[in-house]
């Protein structure tokens, strides 16, 4: 089996919720990468739980800091509280983000509403 993970490729530009709902993962003001234990969506906004008991409301925008930070991959430390498997740092390490190639996290009914 190859020691190397393999890289992940995902749309620059998709929706906050859905790539939460991806990596969960969740960067916070002071640059801590948190894990989600739960998300809620309320519409436009959203109600994300960290594994730490943070309760953060969030809108749903692809362009937000939080979109910029993930995408980027820009954090300084992980929450000692969460415990962020080593092997999960790995996998969003090697994900790519590129405007226009890789997977734009639709859902089955995304694809039943076209």
């Amino acid at each position: 089996m190859s020691s190397e993970p393999v890289k992940r490729y995902f749309r620059k530009r998709v929706d906050l919720f859905r790539l939460l709902h991806k990596l969960k993962l969740w960067p916070s003001h002071s640059g801590t990468l948190h894990g989600i234990k739960s998300m809620v969506e309320k519409g436009e906004y959203a109600e994300i739980t960290t594994h730490c008991d943070h309760v953060i409301i969030v809108h749903n925008s692809k362009r937000s800091r939080v979109a910029r930070w993930l995408r980027n991959k820009w954090f300084f430390d992980t929450c000692t509280q969460c415990r962020i498997p080593q092997w999960k740092l790995v996998k969003y390490s090697q994900s790519v983000f590129t405007p226009h190639y890789g997977s734009d996290l639709t859902t089955e009914a995304d694809v039943r509403r076209r």
